[in-house]
C-alpha cells in the first residue's frame, strides 16, 4: 500500500488547473479555497453542462479567442492568426436567433506548437479597437467544465470580484504558509478570508455607538 507521504509527493503544486474543473478551486487565488466566495461559483456548482458534441477537431490544437469586437469577421480573424501556423478550422460563434457574433471564436491549428505560438503572440493584441483574450480551449479538455455564463469559466473581472484562476492568462499563486505555530496566517486562502471579514466590520469611529455618530 502506498503511504500518505508518497501520495502527497505525486500531487505537486501547479499554477494551472489539471484534468478536472472545480469551480471553488478556480475561484481561489491559490487553489486552496474550500467554500465558494461569490454567488456565481454557487451557480456553477449547481449547474449541469455538457460540451457541444457537434464540435470537431483536436482540442489540444484548438485555441479560444474572446473579447472580440462584434465588427470582427471570420475572414479578418483568419488573416490575423494565419501567420502562426496552418489553420485547419475556424469558427466565429454567432447567436442562434439573431445570427450576430457573440464576441468569441475557436481556431484549430495543424499541431499544438502552432496553437501555443498563437496564444503567446496574440493574447492582449487589439483588433478593431478591443484587446482580445487568447487561451487554450478548455471545454473538451477538463472534466466537469462549466462556462462563464453558468458562473464558471476562466474569465471574470476584478471589479465584479469574480476572478477565475488556474489558466495561462491568470495562473494560481503559490500558497503562502507561515512557519509560526500560533497566530500565523496558514495560506493565501485564510488571509483573504480575514481581509473580507475586516471589510465587513464597521469603521472604528462608529464601533460602540448605537447612533453611528
Amino acid at each position: 500500500m502506498q503511504s500518505t507521504d508518497d501520495s502527497a509527493k505525486t500531487k505537486r503544486w501547479s499554477k494551472y488547473v489539471r484534468d478536472v474543473y472545480d469551480p471553488i478551486q478556480v475561484g481561489s487565488i491559490d487553489g486552496t479555497d474550500k467554500v465558494p466566495h461569490d454567488r456565481a461559483l454557487v451557480r456553477a456548482i449547481n449547474s449541469n453542462y455538457r460540451p457541444n458534441r457537434k464540435v470537431k477537431g483536436d482540442p489540444m490544437h484548438t485555441i479560444f479567442v474572446g473579447r472580440l469586437a462584434h465588427s470582427v469577421t471570420e475572414e479578418q480573424l483568419r488573416s490575423k492568426f494565419t501567420p502562426f501556423g496552418t489553420i485547419v478550422h475556424s469558427r466565429l460563434v454567432t447567436d442562434i436567433i439573431t445570427g450576430l457574433p457573440r464576441g468569441y471564436a475557436f481556431i484549430e491549428y495543424s499541431n499544438r506548437d502552432e496553437a501555443l505560438r498563437a496564444i503567446d503572440r496574440m493574447h492582449g493584441v487589439s483588433i478593431d479597437g478591443k484587446e482580445i483574450l487568447v487561451d487554450e480551449e478548455w471545454e473538451r479538455r477538463l472534466e466537469d467544465w462549466k462556462p462563464r455564463r453558468l458562473g464558471g469559466g476562466f474569465g471574470g473581472r476584478k471589479k465584479s470580484q469574480q476572478l477565475r484562476f488556474g489558466c495561462k492568462v491568470q495562473p494560481f499563486r503559490r500558497p503562502i504558509v507561515e512557519a509560526s505555530g500560533t497566530g500565523g496566517v496558514s495560506s493565501v486562502c485564510e488571509w483573504n478570508r480575514r481581509i473580507r471579514h475586516r471589510k465587513e466590520e464597521p469603521p472604528r469611529s462608529t464601533r460602540g455607538n448605537s447612533d453611528g455618530k
